[in-house]
Formats: C-alpha cells, structure tokens, sequence
C-alpha cells in the first residue's frame, strides 16, 4: 500500500495551563497542573524531545511495545481533560479576562499540509498560533485521527480487519472535527489557520481515510479469491472516495487553497493505483467472457493514464510501476492469444467500459468524554 505518515508530523509549543489561568481553589489548581503534565509528554513525543529509554516508556504505557500506541494512550488521556477545559472556558467566552487568558496561552502549532516548505533552514518549522481553546482541541484530535492511519498502517501485514476499522475510526475523528469543533471557532478568529483547522481539509483527511480502509478490504477480497467483477468495483471505489477528498479541497467554499506537494500527488498516486488494479480486473473479467479484443483496449488505456502521472516519492514511484509492469504482462499474454486464436478487433479508447465504482465503507463515529470536576476562575 501507499503510505503518506505526513500528516502525524505535527509540532507544537510548550504550554502550562496554571501560569495562565488563576484558579480559586485547590481542586481548579491541581486540574490545571494535571492538564499541563498530560500534554507535556505529547509536547515531549511529538517534538522527539524526550529523553525516556523506550523500557521506561513501555512500563510507563502498561507495557505497550509500539510507540505509535503509546502515542495514542498519552492523547486519549490527555483528550477527556481538554475537553472538559474547554467547556468551561467557553462558559466565560465573552469575559475580557478569559479572552486575555486565552490569548497568552500562546496556542502555537505547526502543519505539515500547508504549501509552504515545513521547514526552512536552520529556522524550523513554521508555527501558527491562534488564540481559541478549540484550535488545541483540534489540533490534538488531528494528531490522534493521524496516529490512528499509522497504527492502521502498522498492523496491516499482520490484522487486515483491525487495520480497516483503525482507519474507520481515523475517519469517524476527522468527520467529528470537521463537523463540530472546526465549525464552532472558525468565523471567531482572526489570523492565519493552517490547513489542519479548516473543515475542507478534515473533511478531505476523512473521506482518504476511507479510501485507505477500502484499499485495504479489497485487499482481503484479493486474498479470498474474490470475483475479478467485485475486485472492479472494490479498487474503483478507493478512486470515488478519492476524487470526493480532492473536490472537498477545490470546493468554492474551502478555506484553504494552497496545500503541500505531497499531500497532494499522494491523493493522486493513491486514485491512481486502484484505477490501473480496477481496469486490470476489468479486462480479467472482460477476457473470461470471451470478449478479449475490448479487454485489450482496456488495459492499453490503463497503461497509457498511468504513465502520464508517475509520482516523485520513490516509494510510491516503486509500487506504482511493479502494477504497471504486471498489467505489462497481462497485455502482452492477451495481446498473443488473441493473435493466435480470437482474432478479435482491439476496441479503441472511446469504446473501452468505464469502471463503476462502490464505496462499501462508512466511519466509525467518534464519541468525544469528558473528565475532570469544575473549574473556577479568577474573574471577579
């Protein structure tokens, strides 16, 4: 499969909630402290600026061996006491103080889906800071929707099914993020955003997470010996889900135009790679019935469409031409039999079946918790 771990590249800067906040009591006091020691460690992981052998980390994580997993235990401890944070924040949105507090809590993150170089020189990577609470909740449900594709990544030589559901449930986050945090802060704040706060972008992360999981139950399909009819509309379908991703992004109300090169040629190489698979079972299936002149055709097509969008990023590059090179085989194996024995006429480009895609695939809906007791301010 193709991997883009771009996404879980974030970074981010330093943060303590009780030297912003005053708190009136103890109980305030310690769950801002609490607060700001859960997120230290994913400043500390996300920044690699940890300094904890990887035993330590695994005994510390109840004895989780991948770092990905650890990773994703700090967030979802960390997750539930943001959330509680910010309902009470927002709570006293309007106070002049809460807004002051906000704005010195100096939110600042970086994006890895921007145009802009991620880093440069000796500099770093650029930040954005915006000055609401709901930009750090989302920003952390990005990382962890993010984290999630990785893990999915991680277990699919071994769990094709855990791997589907992890990026099911990346998707559900995403949709979850576009559709109720995003919306809420968007009109409130000024400045620049990156790509990761926009809804047109969440909804794009959303819809390749489920292009991703399908890329992977077809997968399965393929190893059960699926139909070559079923294995069309399977591949096909990762290119619907694909095509929706980038016209979220080129709709007329995204917010953000200019995205990573990357980001970008992934999506393509990715819609790609299941069309050229698609047309591949479509001559299959168009040779078994007999009609081996049109199946031809197709796969003369597919190799042509495939060469003009050959991706930079050499492993993605690799992958790519290993399929073009098997439907190769194919059409030249097809090309001799029918010499030799159907002398059937090659179907022209405008008369080759298109590949009708079925998107088989829905998220999984992500469910935000929240802990923590009251928080009392100082805004008196």
């Amino acid at each position: 499969m193709l991997h883009f771990p771009d996404p879980a590249k974030l970074r981010t800067r330093k943060i303590v909630f009780e030297d912003v906040f005053p708190s009136v009591d103890c109980g305030t006091l310690e769950q801002l402290k609490e607060l700001s020691s859960k997120r230290r460690v994913i400043e500390e992981a996300v920044n690699a600026t940890s300094v904890i052998t990887e035993a330590v980390a695994r005994e510390m994580s109840g004895g989780l061996t991948s770092r990905t997993e650890q990773d994703l235990q700090k967030l979802k401890n960390y997750l539930p006491l943001l959330e509680n944070f910010v309902s009470h924040v927002e709570m006293h949105g309007s106070n002049n103080k809460m807004t002051r507090w906000v704005s010195n809590l100096r939110i600042q993150w970086s994006s890895m889906l921007a145009a802009a170089p991620p880093f440069s020189g000796l500099m770093g990577p650029k930040f954005f800071q915006v000055d609401n609470v709901r930009f750090e909740l989302g920003l952390m449900l990005f990382l962890y929707a993010a984290l999630l594709r990785d893990r999915a990544y991680d277990v699919v030589t071994s769990d094709l099914v855990q791997s589907t559901t992890l990026f099911r449930e990346a998707a559900g986050v995403y949709h979850y993020l576009s559709h109720d945090v995003i919306p809420s802060f968007q009109s409130q704040t000024s400045g620049q955003k990156p790509p990761e706060a926009s809804s047109s972008v969440t909804t794009a992360m959303s819809l390749m997470c489920l292009a991703e999981a399908q890329a992977v139950t077809v997968r399965r399909a393929e190893e059960r010996q699926a139909t070559a009819s079923l294995l069309v509309k399977l591949h096909s379908g990762v290119g619907v889900f694909v095509s929706e991703a980038i016209d979220s992004l080129h709709s007329e109300g995204a917010e953000v135009k200019d995205f990573s090169g990357r980001f970008m040629e992934y999506l393509s190489s990715l819609k790609e790679l299941h069309e050229l698979k698609s047309k591949k079972y479509l001559a299959q299936d168009l040779k078994s019935s007999e009609r081996i002149g049109i199946a031809v055709g197709v796969l003369r097509q597919a190799l042509v469409d495939a060469g003009k969008k050959i991706p930079g990023d050499e492993s993605w590059r690799l992958i790519l031409r290993k399929e073009m090179d098997e439907v190769a085989d194919v059409l030249r194996k097809y090309e001799n039999e029918n010499e030799i024995v159907w002398h059937q006429r090659i179907s022209s480009w405008d008369e080759v079946p298109v590949p009708v895609g079925s998107k088989i695939l829905k998220i999984v809906s992500y469910s935000p918790t929240r802990c923590g007791g009251p928080l009392v301010f100082k805004l008196g």
